[in-house]
């Protein structure tokens, strides 16, 4: 009580929701990338088509916002039309919820066949890369600015992990974690069995290959792949990854906050973004000719474990947490509070996965931790994020009716910044 006392921000309710926020978004990211290696067989690949986890845990975010969308109808007495498309115009308004469903739909994709590349203490190393893709497009999409201290370490932390993805040598490898592949949880037909069989004759044999090496217009696709192989699949999707997951964090959280969006009910708005994640993930189980043959004559538990089963409700509930930051936080706290996960998962890997780093990884991981803390240490004061986290305050109701003297700090808001900052200390 003390303590709450002497400095009230402490106790507020802010600083409650963003220590939950905070811890959640940790220990779900840590669960999610320990159960993404659990979840692979003795070959460090999957059983299980990743696309059914996806949309597992899709409907399970959509069935949520649904219900909670239904509440908030109810309790403000507002019509049940919101939650459904009942005009053209209103079809079209949703569309927009389309680009980040589809952005986060890759994302989730390709982090499973990442981790089948890397070591999850590298592979979360590796993708700190993020922070400097999204400062970049935090400044050109949300005009954010950023200190000349802020670039300087965007740049230290760029050159570290082309140090350290370059130093690690084999310790990058990722290996089957031994004695920890848990037995499927259904016994698959005959039917299942047999297309199985077939599918893998035709793999082995390499008649597929063999075919389609023939054509010539597929001809570029070979020297493609043999040229990706040379420079590294698992980077290339650990970057492509990384572009992909800060451009939908940057686009979901420009449209969560854009206009009179700030004041919408996130399970609303969300109910709409999963949605649409439903529906690419089913198309991908659908379209792809050996997802559906596998969902048809297997079903979608086939291969499936209890680790994937866990990994399902972990990435709903991770989906639902950054939902909340990205609503009522923003990107750049998102992505720092990541660096928690990176530590943790480091550190577990060395008991768990038998990661075993050279001394190269111990002079060069500090400096990626050590450029992140120095970005987030030397942030600007920026009026507009300080506004809206204002009327997010007010909207939340965790401002109540202000006195006159109250009132002035929030005008105060909205006036030009007087502070010695100038545009040449920040760009």
């Amino acid at each position: 009580m003390a303590c709450c006392r002497s400095c009230p921000t402490l106790c507020s309710r802010s600083s409650a929701y963003t220590l939950a926020l905070g811890l959640g978004f940790v220990t779900l990211g840590t669960s999610r990338i320990l159960l993404l290696k659990f979840c692979a067989n003795a070959d460090n690949k999957y059983d299980f088509l990743p696309a059914s986890v996806n949309l597992f845990a899709e409907m399970i975010k959509l069935l949520f916002c649904l219900v909670m969308s239904v509440r908030v109808i109810v309790r403000e007495g507002r019509s049940r039309r919101e939650l459904c498309c009942s005009s053209s115009i209103s079809f079209l308004r949703s569309l927009k919820w389309a680009v980040p469903a589809f952005l986060y739909f890759l994302d989730n994709i390709i982090i499973f066949y990442v981790m089948t590349y890397f070591q999850p203490a590298m592979a979360v190393l590796f993708s700190n890369s993020v922070i400097l893709i999204t400062a970049v497009l935090f400044r050109i999409v949300l005009k954010r600015r950023l200190s000349w201290v802020q670039w300087a370490a965007l740049v230290v932390l760029f050159l570290s992990i082309v140090s350290l993805t370059t130093g690690s040598g084999g310790s990058q490898n990722a290996i089957a974690v031994p004695g920890l592949h848990s037995n499927p949880l259904s016994t698959p037909s005959n039917s299942c069995l047999l297309y199985t069989h077939l599918l893998e004759q035709m793999k082995s044999s390499g008649a597929i290959e063999s075919w389609m090496s023939t054509l010539r217009g597929l001809a570029w696709r070979y020297r493609l792949l043999v040229k990706l192989r040379s420079l590294g699949v698992g980077h290339i999707l650990l970057l492509l990854q990384c572009f992909i997951s800060a451009m939908a964090n940057i686009y979901n959280e420009k449209i969560l906050k854009d206009g009179d969006q700030l004041s919408e009910s996130i399970f609303i708005q969300n109910s709409k973004l999963y949605a649409f994640g439903v529906l690419f993930n089913g198309l991908t189980l659908g379209l792809g000719s050996e997802a559906r043959g596998l969902t048809v004559h297997c079903g979608l538990l086939h291969g499936h474990n209890i680790y994937s089963l866990a990994l399902v409700v972990v990435t709903a509930a991770l989906g639902l947490s950054v939902a909340f930051i990205l609503k009522f936080r923003d990107n750049m706290f998102h992505v720092l509070t990541g660096q928690i996960t990176t530590v943790l998962v480091t550190t577990l890997s060395l008991f768990l996965f038998d990661f075993r780093p050279s001394l190269d990884f111990f002079l060069q991981a500090p400096v990626v931790l050590l450029a992140i803390f120095i970005y987030n240490a030397s942030r600007p004061k920026d009026l507009e994020y300080s506004l809206q986290q204002e009327k997010l305050r007010v909207i939340n109701r965790e401002v109540s009716v202000r006195s006159r003297g109250d009132g002035e700090e929030l005008e105060l808001l909205t006036k030009a910044n007087t502070d010695s900052e100038s545009e040449e200390e920040t760009l």
